[in-house]
């Protein structure tokens, strides 16, 4: 048996959690393989809006192991709180939620260094979500940091304050206020939390489920241009967020990779800092974003929107090997009479069709114009019952990738979904 995954192809927000849910029930297990509450991974059904931060999209479905993997940084104070609100609509996860030992833990002195360090950087800062992912991937990277099977031993308070201690000496360093009382205490009724659930080696877990042929989807989060190697770096998150990031996110080998479902928007959204070439700053942006409600699950800030850049679309698709898209937010485009696609960019006198390493330099998209179908599409549930204006468009899409789009989300509802 080999393991799926899915993941993101822009900057995050493409809708991953509303097509994890919707794919769940052909899986009998969901695994978070990177990342960390950063995410906001948005399910809506029965007109009720969920938002999940570190615990996987598979969660509503009965009878489907969820696994938060070793790739994954967890905050306590955070994780209980997603606990406490599913336990009030009646999700109980204490025997469907497991937790790797080898995850990372955020420390409430990692989100005052985070803090700390965006405060310093004032117009360079990176846009990041000030959750402390940065700082605890610094020191995942750096041999320090605590990990949730350390919540397990005799000296895991020797070890808090021992890494607590090294983060208040780099403080002060920084002319910045802060108060760790309050966080610190609802950070240790956290580590109670997850004390109750099952922590698990995930890597010899997960490995023995696919020898056992049980059906896995690794769940990716943000996106694949804000990985730390590929993404628009230094704007990028601290995690691998690429297909090759399940591999070590979970700990399985390169050869059990199945099916790569890649998730983009019919356009494009950016929150934080970074290029953005296709970027719109006039009334079709302002459009865009509330229509399309864009806004960010996890900070709440507005997104930045512009039209799909196909060669930024391309390279996702090249260094994440997808062999099936999924397309969300198409039925935001119904409400244009036109909209654009970028399909190349203009450097100077060249013309190239690819990412440059030097994002600094200024690129000129060269847009292909699309007719816009003008109307409702959310109620439809056939690819046959698409206008011809939407079948256009998504075969163009697939003719330049060279990759099937299997899945059109025409609406945030879990219904909403058309598999063709």
């Amino acid at each position: 048996m080999k393991i799926d995954v899915l993941l993101g192809l822009q900057w995050g927000d493409e809708g991953k959690g509303k097509v994890v849910d919707v794919l769940t029930p052909n899986y009998d297990v969901i695994a978070r393989f990177q990342g960390g509450p950063n995410a906001g991974h948005t399910l809506e059904f029965n007109d009720v809006k969920h938002v999940l931060h570190t615990i996987p999209s598979g969660i509503f479905r009965e009878g489907v192991l969820n696994i938060i993997g070793n790739g994954v940084v967890m905050d306590p104070v955070i994780f209980k709180k997603e606990i406490d609100n599913l336990n009030k609509i009646g999700v109980n996860l204490e025997k469907t939620l497991l937790i790797s030992k080898k995850a990372h833990l955020i420390l409430p002195s990692h989100r005052i260094l985070d803090a700390a360090s965006e405060a310093s950087k004032g117009k360079t800062k990176i846009g990041s979500t000030l959750k402390g992912i940065g700082p605890t991937y610094m020191d995942k990277t750096g041999r320090n940091g605590l990990r949730i099977g350390d919540v397990l031993s005799a000296d895991f308070l020797e070890k808090y304050n021992f890494l607590k201690e090294k983060h208040e000496n780099i403080l002060e360093n920084y002319k910045f206020e802060y108060d760790i009382a309050q966080y610190e205490k609802e950070w240790f009724e956290g580590i109670e939390c997850i004390k109750q659930f099952q922590i698990i080696d995930s890597e010899i877990f997960i490995n023995n489920l696919l020898q056992e042929n049980l059906s896995i989807l690794a769940e990716g989060a943000q996106g694949t241009l804000l990985d730390i190697d590929f993404g628009t770096y230094p704007y990028v998150t601290s995690s691998n967020t690429v297909t090759a990031g399940a591999c070590t996110g979970l700990g399985v080998a390169p050869n059990k990779i199945g099916e790569v479902f890649g998730i983009f928007k019919a356009y494009c959204t950016r929150v934080g800092s970074g290029p953005f070439t296709t970027e719109l700053f006039d009334q079709n942006g302002d459009k865009l974003t509330e229509l399309g409600h864009e806004y960010g699950a996890t900070t709440g800030r507005r997104r930045r929107c512009g039209w799909l850049d196909l060669p930024a679309l391309k390279y996702s698709v090249m260094i994440n090997g997808v062999t099936q898209l999924i397309m969300t937010k198409a039925d935001i485009l119904q409400h244009f009479d036109t909209f654009k696609v970028a399909t190349a960019y203009k450097i100077g006198n060249e013309i190239v069709d690819y990412l440059p390493y030097d994002i600094t330099i200024p690129l000129e998209p060269i847009y292909k114009e699309f007719k816009s179908w003008k109307t409702d599409i959310s109620k439809l549930k056939s690819n046959d019952e698409f206008p011809q204006e939407l079948k256009e468009y998504i075969e163009f899409i697939e003719k330049e990738t060279g990759v099937p789009i299997t899945i059109v989300s025409v609406g945030p509802n879990r219904n909403e979904t058309v598999l063709r």
